[in-house]
């Protein structure tokens, strides 16, 4: 015989001592908690025990089912707040099959969105389990518990509604692999900073339009990256090396961008970049955000002055998946465990050899690719999809004495 269960619902004023005072009632009867939930929204409370018994009704110091019932509403009425039982049998096993987190980010969220959303998991025969909102501003952002779906199927359903509904939507499998350490590789140009590097340098060398056509064909991934490098580092002969003080002066941060780096070095994350752009600009980014490991191109200078050329190995779009590869090894962090950031098709290798590869603004080939793709403004957006949520991020930030962080809107 199936276990029996009892799920009981308190909803009401938030206050304290509620879920001591339920417990301590169910504790006169035998049974055992089989779930708990419990969330409250603007200080009204909804909490959930879903309890099992073997058998007939229950029976203890209380008596029968109907006194545990009598004694529960005793309680509901004592604080103030609305009861609801309801049975039936343990079905925990079939519930859980098929674990996911869907993630939805919106500038604004508006209801159409969740109702297209909540009916393509519906229609998966999939079921939401748990609801959390982990952002409110600038970006809302609410998590679901998912159970009962085909984590590749729901990903196809749920991107295509995303795109009608104008929202970023992220599936991931739950499971303690999603809180575990991880190795965060992050691309640079457009994605960490603002813009492009080579194109600040190409504005001080007065070939800026031709150097913006090539990269633009490069992202889009018309153009061998390796080739493309050195059609517009050519570009650039004979420019001062001075030029590389004023870049570092010019260079802008995504916003959000020191808030997702301090949060995952606080959680103990590993955090790198790897660019096709240049360590003269690079090494100054690692020593300003604390970053672990970094790969870059470097511009050959000679006598103060640019050469045209590149020295040593290109880091092109295989070099950031190796890159990605040795990073792991030397953090003792499987491949697996590893996340990589990009926008264009230069990232696509790295994207595709991460255990978790997103499209940051991305070119629509890395959206494609990516498992999922975030297209608002806000780098520290990528938290949530790692489950970490904005009251968090404040709370930790405020334990160091650091003001809470107001995300400043992007640069035109």
């Amino acid at each position: 015989m199936k276990p029996r269960t009892l799920l009981i619902t308190l909803t009401g004023p938030d206050r304290p001592g509620v879920t001591s005072r339920l417990f301590t009632v169910l504790a006169g009867f035998p049974v055992t908690v089989a779930d708990v939930e419990q969330v409250v929204i603007r200080g009204r409370l909804t909490l959930g025990v879903l309890v099992a018994y073997a058998g007939g009704p229950p029976t203890g110091t209380g008596g029968t089912l109907g006194a545990m019932w009598a004694a529960v509403e005793r309680v509901a009425d004592d604080i103030g707040m609305e009861v609801e039982l309801s049975t039936g049998t343990d079905a925990g096993e079939q519930r859980r099959r098929g674990r996911l987190h869907v993630t939805v980010l919106g500038m604004p969220l508006q209801p159409a969105a969740m109702a297209g959303i909540a009916g393509r998991i519906a229609a998966a025969g999939a079921n939401i389990d748990r609801i959390e909102r982990l952002a409110a501003a600038p970006v809302t952002c609410i998590e679901m518990a998912i159970s009962g779906a085909d984590p590749a199927a729901l990903r196809t359903e749920l991107t295509a509604e995303a795109a009608l509904q104008e929202v970023d939507v992220a599936v991931q499998r739950s499971g303690i692999h999603r809180r575990a350490k991880r190795l965060i590789v992050m691309d640079v140009d457009s994605t960490l900073i603002q813009g492009e590097v080579i194109e600040l340098i190409a504005r001080h060398a007065g070939c800026m339009d031709e150097v913006e056509k090539i990269t633009a064909a490069a992202m889009r991934g018309e153009l061998d990256f390796a080739a493309s490098l050195r059609e517009r580092v050519a570009l650039l002969e004979g420019l001062s090396d001075d030029v590389f003080d004023l870049v570092r002066q010019e260079v802008v941060l995504t916003p959000g961008a020191r808030t997702l780096v301090r949060t995952l070095k606080r959680l103990d994350y590993r955090f790198a970049i790897v660019s096709g752009g240049f360590t003269q600009i690079t090494d100054g980014l690692v020593a300003e955000l604390g970053i672990d490991y970094s790969a870059a191109n470097t511009l050959e200078v000679v006598n103060g002055k640019l050469t045209g050329r590149v020295v040593g190995e290109i880091v092109d779009r295989a070099g950031k998946a190796r890159a990605l590869e040795r990073f792991a090894e030397r953090a003792g962090i499987p491949i697996s465990q590893t996340v990589a950031i990009g926008d264009g098709a230069n990232d696509l290798d790295m994207i595709a050899a991460a255990g978790l590869g997103i499209a940051f603004n991305a070119k629509p080939v890395v959206r494609q690719a990516a498992d999922a793709a975030v297209n608002v403004p806000y780098l520290d957006a990528i938290l949530y999809l790692l489950g970490i949520s904005r009251g968090e991020v404040e709370a930790a930030d405020a334990e160091d004495g650091l003001p809470t962080p107001v995300p400043a809107p992007p640069s035109a």
